[in-house]
């Protein structure tokens, strides 16, 4: 059974084919059985400014822990396999899903991030 949802901000870079800019993002993490986690990252950036480095639908996300995370154009409803159109919304999301932290050792040291949180959660009932 799942236990709480965390969620925290960051400040990173985006890179997009070697070009980088500053870029704040949010990181969330499900407890799931067996002590696994699962970690969720979304950004928000400019579409004109991926569209003038040539952004298709990957990007890298460089995290506080500089761990370089690729991050994705979900693209769902999109016919032309996620590419970027000078007709899409102002700001895109970029997304990717973790789910290697096998430990909340592991999971603090790769996302620094929640190091305020679980002292929060501790006095939690």
């Amino acid at each position: 059974m799942e236990k709480h949802f965390v969620k925290a901000d960051g400040n990173g870079m985006i890179d997009v084919n070697g070009q980088v800019s500053p870029v704040t993002y949010t990181v969330s993490f499900k407890e799931g059985m067996g002590h696994s986690y699962e970690v969720d990252i979304r950004l928000m950036a400019p579409r004109d400014w991926l569209l003038q480095r040539g952004f298709n639908r990957d990007a890298v996300l460089v995290s506080q822990s500089g761990a370089r995370i690729p991050v994705y154009h979900g693209g769902a409803n999109r016919h032309d396999g996620g590419g970027l159109d000078p007709a899409d919304a102002i700001s895109i999301e970029l997304t990717a899903r973790d789910d290697s932290c096998t430990s909340e050792a592991d999971l603090m040291g790769k996302y620094p991030e929640f190091g305020g949180i679980r002292a929060a959660a501790a006095g939690r009932p």
